[in-house]
């Protein structure tokens, strides 16, 4: 079936980046947005604009009753959710197709399984993606605990069965702590998710953080995309990203990928969705995977030249993927900075009124913001602002116009993180691509 008229469920850059997406394609596109959004870029720009709630998510954003009404009143045959928000909430695809919509994204029983981590990691085991050594499942009691302890070895990691962020994680480095730990994680997990599941895994010194684009078409066919390295993070949260990996190899990327393309083609998986793996040494270990699009896939997007978005809606529709994996091809590399309205040296939030605003332009260069002169930043919401992603023919010549770049972007009323950013790409060990996902903390504190 195709879609006519859609909803776009979120707001900020992606919201613009669904829309744009869609007028490329001939769709009409309803915004939804919060009183605090009302003169948001997106809500400007799409064909229809309906207000449904206060500034705070939850009577906004994530009031699923609101999105759905909005959706039958605009006539709207379908709704993309974005990322973060409802993007991964099973309940909210279900109430979508119940209601006669098309829910662009995976099928709802597909977002349930990977939203469990206990769950995800067995069915990613059962498809053949290698595993963290670990429990099989949640953590019944601290006898259990201490047997696996003792079989897979210190240090260990507790982790939330729900959720993530970092929070309902701790790192074991002896029996003595477990219990406590072991209790600490679960009081987190249940404050944050309301659910205090645990389970364990073996505690990887020093990984980098390195994840598949995958995409299916719901029947039985998938490709993958390649990697990206997510490795440069900051209490977990990633900072900048860019693919290829300087340290994967294109045997290795053909060999995981088909992995994980395989994978995906077994599940009938469909739509957009990201694998992730802890990689150290040579060996991949499965982690979670999201089932929806990734705040990073423009680097994907720069080194394919395959517009995810737009695929992600063709499927939705019932259409084949529109290439092959014997078509698609990596060429060149991309890096993604995020830019944050944050004190580039505190990270403290950073809201106001963008007094003055230019961004860079040229050659391979692009920005994914909604900002404009004169918008003001809400404080209520993530406090990433826009992302700026410039592709070059080598890994060196990426790095130089990402400065060049850089030096052009202007954001003024706020602070922002584009300063850390430029002190990070004069970094020998980053332009060395010698990196893990503790480096960037431990830089930081060294005051670099």
């Amino acid at each position: 079936m195709a879609i006519e008229k859609l909803l776009i469920a979120n707001r900020g850059e992606i919201a613009l980046r669904i829309h744009r997406a869609c007028h490329e394609m001939g769709i009409k596109t309803v915004a939804v947005h919060s009183t605090a959004d009302a003169d948001a870029m997106h809500v400007r720009l799409a064909d229809e604009a309906i207000c449904i709630g206060p500034p705070a998510a939850r009577d906004s954003y994530l009031n699923i009753a609101n999105i759905i009404s909005a959706a039958e009143i605009s006539g709207a045959d379908a709704i993309h959710p974005g990322y973060g928000f409802l993007s991964e909430n099973a309940q909210f695809a279900e109430i979508v197709e119940a209601h006669g919509l098309i829910f662009v994204g995976p099928k709802p029983e597909h977002i349930r399984t990977m939203g469990d981590k206990v769950e995800a990691k067995r069915t990613a085991g059962a498809l053949g993606l290698p595993l963290v050594p670990g429990s099989d499942g949640a953590i019944k009691d601290i006898v259990e605990a201490k047997k696996i302890a003792r079989e897979i070895g210190y240090p260990v990691l507790i982790k939330a069965a729900s959720g993530g962020g970092g929070r309902g994680m701790k790192v074991v480095t002896e029996e003595a702590e477990l219990e406590t730990l072991m209790q600490q994680a679960g009081s987190e997990a249940k404050a944050a998710f309301g659910d205090d599941t645990v389970y364990m895994e073996k505690y990887l010194g020093n990984p980098r953080h390195i994840e598949f684009q995958v995409f299916g078409d719901g029947n039985g066919n998938a490709i993958h995309l390649g990697e990206r390295d997510c490795s440069l993070q900051r209490r977990h949260q990633k900072v900048l990203e860019e693919a290829p990996s300087p340290v994967i190899s294109a045997a290795e990327r053909d060999r995981m990928g088909g992995i994980v393309a395989k994978a995906m083609a077994d599940m009938g998986y469909r739509g957009a969705g990201t694998i992730e793996f802890l990689w150290e040494e040579g060996e991949f270990y499965f982690i979670e995977m999201n089932t929806r699009l990734q705040v990073e896939h423009p680097v994907t997007e720069m080194i394919t030249g395959v517009d995810l978005v737009r695929e992600q809606i063709r499927v939705a529709e019932g259409r084949p993927l529109s290439v092959s994996q014997e078509d698609l091809r990596f060429s060149g590399h991309a890096i993604e900075c995020r830019i944050n309205a944050e004190d580039p040296q505190t990270f403290a939030p950073s809201p106001g009124t963008v007094t003055s605003y230019h961004v860079p332009g040229g050659m391979h260069v692009r920005v994914d913001s909604g900002l404009y002169q004169g918008y003001k930043v809400p404080p209520y919401y993530d406090s990433m602002i826009g992302k700026l992603i410039v592709y070059g023919r080598t890994r060196e010549g990426c790095i130089m116009r990402l400065k060049r770049a850089l030096e052009e972007y202007v954001i003024e009323g706020m602070k922002t993180t584009i300063p850390l950013h430029q002190k990070l790409l004069k970094d020998p060990e980053f332009q060395n691509g010698d990196y893990t996902i503790k480096w960037l903390e431990e830089w930081l504190a060294r005051g670099e």
